[in-house]
């Protein structure tokens, strides 16, 4: 895979983003699924306008992006950053987050927003 050189300063802002655990297990939901907001407020038990500023920080930085559908808004990473590589070598030394997708499920809040 071809790999882009990243400036010291986006490495950075990549790394402190990541180094917060909830931010980290979001863009570890994320490695394989989109989520909504609302979903993100019932695994992480926060408020939605905390799960909002941590998704702010996340799509500042690019490393996800969103997408709208009516009133909802949906997260998913953003593989057209140049931080992606990065952040998928990252999530493969964190244990995989789907437990907390499927417990949602079987509690019928996965697709709550739908």
């Amino acid at each position: 895979m071809f790999q882009t050189e990243v400036s010291v300063e986006k490495v950075a802002l990549t790394l402190k983003l990541l180094g917060d655990k909830t931010r980290l297990t979001m863009v570890g939901l994320l490695k394989d699924n989109e989520c909504c907001v609302c979903e993100f407020v019932e695994v992480f038990q926060m408020s939605q306008p905390s799960i909002s500023q941590h998704l702010r920080k996340l799509r500042d930085a690019g490393i996800v992006k969103e997408k709208r559908s009516g009133q909802w808004i949906f997260y998913s990473l953003n593989k057209e950053s140049e931080s992606y590589p990065m952040v998928m070598t990252i999530l493969d030394y964190i244990p995989d987050q789907k437990e907390k997708l499927n417990f949602l499920e079987a509690e019928g809040k996965r697709i709550v927003c739908n």
